[in-house]
């Protein structure tokens, strides 16, 4: 069971890394525009595009500060806690789907398996905290019943 926790943690991983990955990329290539850009006869056009530019290096700019605090959440999980009660670090089995709570990463797959990231505040994350095997949860309309917690 653990290697299966494992397994997911390390997708989350892959995940924070790639986004990471995406953004760097993208920051260096807006960088770059922004130094080889050459002012040209046309002043107001060589302006307004250097203002896009920056707007882009903004926005960048808070996607990898988005990226870092996801980091640190991803750095508080402990997969190794035992807990009959869902926390960080949980996989649910419920009735609906599995649910590995972490970060919201999205589907995560194995050979056999199938799982949601998903992170603690989320709403359906918000609904499992907290909650043990047996009980159940109402989720858009939907009743979920916890399986099993690991």
């Amino acid at each position: 069971m653990s290697n299966l926790k494992e397994t997911l943690l390390k997708q989350c991983e892959a995940f924070i890394n790639k986004r990471l990955q995406n953004v760097q990329q993208n920051i260096a290539e807006v960088e770059f525009a922004l130094t080889s850009e050459t002012k040209n006869t046309a002043g107001d056009k060589h302006e307004t595009g250097r203002a896009m530019l920056q707007l882009e290096r903004e926005k960048y700019g808070q996607q990898l500060s988005e990226i870092n605090q996801l980091k640190l959440a991803f750095s508080k999980i402990n997969i190794t806690k035992i807990s009959e009660v869902v926390c960080l670090g949980s996989l649910v089995y419920t009735s609906q789907a599995n649910y590995f709570i972490a970060i919201s990463a999205g589907e995560l797959q194995t050979t056999n398996f199938k799982a949601y990231a998903i992170a603690p505040n989320t709403p359906i994350g918000k609904l499992l905290i907290g909650k043990k095997q047996g009980e159940t949860v109402i989720f858009r309309g939907e009743e979920i019943t916890l399986l099993q917690v690991v």
